[in-house]
């Protein structure tokens, strides 16, 4: 099906939009442009859509705005935004009376017309995606980005021919009803994440899942060997399966020897590169490059790929260095929303570290975040919702000892980033690395990550 057949077969229906940001905007006025009887739902009122209230009932909308946003939903089909259950009782309701409910990245499922490599994980998905997307440009292809990073696609399917090729980084929460699969799945890692939103670690990991279970015999799935519960998944696959490991040898996909990173098909091996081809810090980078490789595999010269990783600095607010200040080094790690993101970016550095970390709470434990805190910070700078559950996680580590590390808590946040200022002497490393989402203080990591950069470069 391609996009303005599907589009052609919601004239004579109803849609309901629900969620009036940024994945559905483009949305909303897709289907406005196509003559469709839209309803634009959100939970805002409209003081706060301000402008793009106005344009969408220009446009042709019909607004259903604040606390009622989900009441009487009878719409033929329903776009669910992402950060959603499907089982609220109005959606249900809804289902149950007839509605289709669907979302922005199932429909492009349906109606994209070239190859789909999608990213999934509890980290490295955006840096791992960016890697994937980039080395194919690189290797001369034209690539479309989407999902969780990028713009939404669905608008611009109609644009993409079959020789191009589609990128995707997708969250548990896009994946939770996801009917489909990509020619090409790469699951990173998984670890406890976002459990305030799912029911458990179990429907989380499941979510997770859809990426890969509705492939073909036809299709790849690759998989972290060192992990536990994504080496279980590849024993499930139903299409060629390829694995990526720093501490064992596989016999398809890649894995590290000493310094050299080895891809190994069908008996036969090439050295790619070594570690010290990458410009990027930290092992967990070296991780998301055997991915990447894994991935691009037939699709992109090795040569290239050598000369790609020596000149990639990475992608903003993941481990980006934002400047060097009387010899101090400043660090904005803002993505790492989990304690084993925040970890990955401790171990980047050969030095202890000043972190700064707390924010929202997800409901995930931090005890092993406390004895890596332990290893590799001098000075530990606390904010946020989360601020003692991290301290406690710290205090009742195994090695931990008064004073090692100090520990301060701070509020509000530009203190606590003025204070790491204070404290830090000439040689130090300071990164804020907050182990937790940032929506108790801002309205997400980005949001956080550019207020920290627009402190710090404030300073003379």
């Amino acid at each position: 099906m391609t996009l303005q057949e599907y589009l052609g077969s919601l004239r004579n229906k109803t849609v309901a939009v629900i969620g009036i940001g940024v994945s559905n905007t483009p949305l909303l006025r897709l289907l406005l442009a196509n003559g469709i009887d839209v309803t634009a739902c959100d939970k805002r009122e409209r003081d706060d859509l301000g402008a793009l209230a106005d344009e969408l009932e220009r446009e042709g909308a019909k607004l259903q705005l604040g606390e009622d946003y989900l009441e009487g939903l009878d719409q033929d089909v329903i776009f669910r935004t992402p950060g959603m259950r499907p089982d609220v009782p109005q959606l249900l309701r809804a289902k149950e009376q007839g509605s289709v409910i669907t979302s922005e990245m199932e429909v492009f499922f349906d109606v994209c017309p070239c190859s789909i490599i999608a990213v999934t994980g509890s980290d490295g998905k955006t840096t791992t995606t960016t890697m994937i997307a980039e080395l194919l440009r690189a290797a001369g292809r034209t690539v479309h980005v989407g999902g969780n990073i990028g713009n939404p696609l669905l608008a611009q399917a109609g644009e993409m021919n079959p020789d191009d090729s589609v990128v995707l980084e997708l969250s548990s929460f896009q994946l939770m009803t996801m009917q489909k699969s990509p020619h090409i799945a790469v699951v990173t890692n998984l670890s406890p994440n976002h459990l305030d939103m799912h029911k458990g670690m179990e429907e989380y990991v499941a979510s997770k899942e859809n990426l890969f279970i509705h492939q073909s015999a036809a299709d790849i799935a690759i998989f972290n060997l060192d992990n536990d519960i994504t080496r279980e998944q590849g024993t499930r696959a139903v299409g060629e399966v390829r694995y990526f490991t720093r501490h064992a040898e596989t016999e398809n996909g890649v894995f590290l020897r000493g310094d050299e990173i080895i891809r190994r098909k069908n008996g036969k091996e090439s050295v790619v590169m070594t570690v010290q081809d990458i410009k990027l810090p930290g092992i967990h980078n070296v991780e998301n490059y055997m991915a990447a490789i894994a991935a691009v595999e037939d699709l992109v010269e090795d040569e290239t790929i050598r000369q790609f990783a020596r000149t990639f600095g990475g992608v903003e607010h993941r481990i980006e260095l934002v400047r060097t200040l009387r010899g101090v080094r400043y660090y904005n790690d803002s993505i790492a929303s989990s304690p084993s993101r925040t970890i990955a970016g401790l171990r980047s550095f050969k030095e202890k570290v000043i972190l700064i970390a707390g924010g929202y709470d997800k409901k995930i434990p931090f005890d092993v975040l406390g004895p890596e805190v332990v290893e590799h910070v001098k000075l530990l700078i606390l904010c946020g919702a989360t601020a003692e559950k991290i301290r406690d996680a710290v205090v009742n580590a195994p090695e931990y000892q008064p004073g090692k590390p100090e520990i301060l808590m701070v509020s509000p946040f530009q203190k606590a980033v003025e204070t790491a200022r204070d404290r830090a002497e000439e040689g130090d490393v300071v990164t804020l690395s907050p182990a937790c989402a940032a929506f108790d203080q801002f309205k997400n990591f980005m949001e956080r990550g550019k207020t920290y950069k627009a402190i710090v470069n404030s300073w003379e």
